[in-house]
């Protein structure tokens, strides 16, 4: 086979496997693919790729988020979750929030014994709404992380002006969600933080 070839056939993505996946499956998949892929009850999901604005928007959050996050704390961005819904045998959930505070146990435990990061050890999961994913954020993602117990949801629009939605656990009522705020948002959970919204548009 002529070496174009065979080099062009390497640079094609890897298919998804046409069957449902546990998250085991899943994350071996994921390591030899390109690109964003979610896991949704056992389906893999395409995620569309980010825009300049959310990018923006992303590095100016870290930017602001990362000298008030404690010592026991860690902020990662765009990396995948292990939802932990079902039983590790089922087809699973595998998220990739745009920005994660997790614990430095938690990092210490994936590198330890591998696999991914588990919602047990996030403390706060933030999404930045996106034309293609107001639902998927607002709606999907919002259940999905109640019920894996991440104690904070925080959901970003990039509208005419940002804007923040802070949810919190409330036991079994899921996530109760605060009004969004614009301009300055300040909160004591689940640490002290004050962010200037404006910036991040």
């Amino acid at each position: 086979m002529p070496r174009a070839t065979l080099a062009a056939m390497t640079a094609l993505p890897l298919q998804p496997p046409r069957r449902l996946l546990t998250v085991a499956e899943f994350a071996a998949f994921h390591e030899a693919t390109e690109g964003r892929f979610e896991l949704q009850e056992g389906n893999v999901v395409v995620s569309p790729s980010p825009t300049p604005e959310h990018q923006v928007c992303l590095q100016e959050l870290l930017h602001q988020l990362r000298p008030q996050v404690p010592d026991h704390l860690r902020t990662v961005p765009e990396v995948d979750i292990d939802l932990v819904l079902v039983p590790s045998h089922r087809p699973g959930f595998v998220r990739i929030p745009d920005l994660v505070v997790v614990t430095r146990e938690g990092l210490k435990r994936r590198r330890a014994e591998g696999g991914l990061l588990r919602a047990d050890e996030v403390v706060l999961a933030v999404e930045i709404v996106s034309d293609g994913s107001q639902r998927t954020d607002h709606t999907i993602k919002h259940g999905e992380y109640a019920d894996a117990g991440v104690p904070h949801y925080w959901i970003l629009e990039l509208d005419a002006r940002p804007a923040l939605i802070a949810c919190h656990l409330a036991g079994e009522f899921g996530y109760v969600d605060a009004a969004p705020v614009s301009g300055i948002f300040t909160a004591d959970e689940p640490f002290p933080v004050r962010l200037d919204l404006d910036q991040l548009g």
